[in-house]
């Protein structure tokens, strides 16, 4: 009889009050699930007029990236250890990465802040994009 891999949700974190009440919500549902949530964060490297930004002596944007996921990790676990959580980041743009990520992930977990445009008054545009483009099920959490 082959073990069977526990289910995978994908959370997105971009240390937004939406994407922590996502990764609460994602971590709550795994506990009942059984399942892995692996919380994304997706980082770009900035630019200033079309040209990218050099990272600062002694720093670098994936280091920091790494640091602000692990502190909206730390905010939301608090002192809890036992959470199936695995910590990843990613350079790239973020819409793009998240609907890459859901193709292997049994549901795909994002915040929604809504300040875009339009259809992003109510999703917001990374939530809105998930939501049309994603290989799984989506669970969009308001802020």
């Amino acid at each position: 009889m082959m073990d069977r891999q526990p289910e995978r949700i994908v959370v997105a974190i971009d240390g937004s009050r939406a994407s922590l009440d996502a990764l609460r919500w994602a971590i709550d549902h795994a506990d009942r699930l059984g399942a892995v949530v692996e919380a994304l964060h997706v980082w770009q490297i900035p630019n200033e007029y079309g040209v990218p930004i050099p990272d600062m002596p002694g720093e670098s944007f994936e280091d920091t990236a790494k640091r602000a996921l692990q502190g909206s990790i730390d905010e939301v676990l608090v002192d809890r250890t036992d959470a199936p959580l695995e910590a990843v980041t990613m350079q790239g743009y973020p819409p793009k990465v998240l609907v890459e990520r859901s193709q292997t992930a049994d549901l795909l977990v994002v915040g929604s802040r809504g300040r875009g445009a339009l259809a992003g008054t109510l999703l917001g545009s990374v939530s809105l994009h998930c939501v049309t483009h994603a290989g799984c099920p989506v669970v969009v959490v308001r802020d």
